[in-house]
């Protein structure tokens, strides 16, 4: 063995006679190289853990008593597939050809709903006993809407071909929301009709659409649109046209906040609202003067009496 392998059988007590013939010898004329001390030192250690007795397994600690994990929302996370329905199909239909066929604005403006709601508080409870509806918002929007259009024809019209046809009567679609989908029953010649005879009209297409009872002839026809989000609480929305139609107004959530009135600042009911039109035959003049005349008569109800 060379001296390096001497050191090496020294340091591992392998020095004895004994010891050094029990490693396999694999140099060149039966030498001792250091990689065979190394192997036998390797074999011996891996002989000696396998010889050696095995502490026995610890048992598991016994589980504390506890409420039992559930699984939160198993259920809903599992994947359904349902076919849609003729009239969702129809919705999507519709809403993909106005972004595609319209060139679809939206401009925007506030009405402060104090006197408004001033009016109501006074006369809600004389009118239901008389007319057998409540006063709701929808009849002074409605009116509102009927005198800006007559005043601003374009947003009562629709293109037909290379023609815009100018609607003489204003059949006012109300957007309603039902389990099946969104329908826009249409009140008929709105602009003739009385608060009462527009409240009627509303409770009476409103309870059909939910309860699936429209007729066909009650969805079409339609010249301009009014859809409420405020119902759900939107504050803020561009609602879509309702085609062939040029003009839609959303109406949203009442909500109080601080305005300016003259100098002072006051805490006043607030209603964003927002007019989506086809800008291919109605400008952006017509557009923000229909709003800001919608504004002014419902800031002061007796406009709308007078239409003034």
């Amino acid at each position: 063995a060379s001296p390096a392998v001497r050191r090496l059988l020294q340091e591992k007590g392998l020095d004895s006679a004994e010891a050094v013939t029990a490693i396999t010898a694999t140099g060149k004329g039966g030498r001792l190289t250091k990689a065979d001390v190394e192997a036998h030192l390797a074999g011996a250690d891996a002989t000696k853990a396998a010889s050696a007795p095995h502490p026995a397994p610890t048992a598991a600690p016994a589980p504390v008593p506890g409420p039992v994990p559930t699984a939160i929302g198993t259920a809903e996370r599992a994947e359904r597939r349902e076919p849609m329905s003729k009239l969702r199909r129809r919705i999507a239909e519709r809403l993909v050809a106005v972004k595609q066929e319209t060139a679809m604005l939206t401009t925007f403006n506030e009405v402060d709903m104090s006197e408004i709601m001033a009016l109501r508080a006074r006369y809600k409870e004389p009118f239901a006993e008389r007319y057998g509806v409540s006063l709701g918002f929808m009849s002074f929007f409605a009116r509102a809407v009927a005198i800006g259009l007559a005043q601003f024809p374009e947003l009562n019209a629709e293109i037909d071909g290379n023609d815009i046809v100018y609607r003489g009567a204003v059949n006012l679609g109300i957007a309603v929301s039902t389990d099946r989908g969104l329908v826009v029953p249409v009140i008929r010649d709105a602009d003739l009709l009385s608060f009462a005879a527009i409240e009627g009209e509303v409770k009476r297409l409103g309870q059909a659409a939910r309860d699936g009872t429209l007729e066909l002839a009650a969805l079409s026809g339609g010249t301009f649109t009014i859809t409420n989000g405020g119902v759900f609480g939107s504050l803020l929305s561009t609602p879509i046209l309702n085609p062939p139609q040029s003009g839609i107004l959303g109406m949203h959530a009442i909500q109080r906040r601080p305005v300016a009135i003259g100098e002072a600042v006051e805490i006043r009911p607030m209603m964003y609202v927002a007019l989506s039109y086809d800008h291919r035959i109605v400008d952006g003049s017509e557009s923000v003067s229909f709003l800001v005349r919608v504004k002014q008569l419902l800031e002061d109800p007796a406009r709308l009496m007078l239409e003034v």
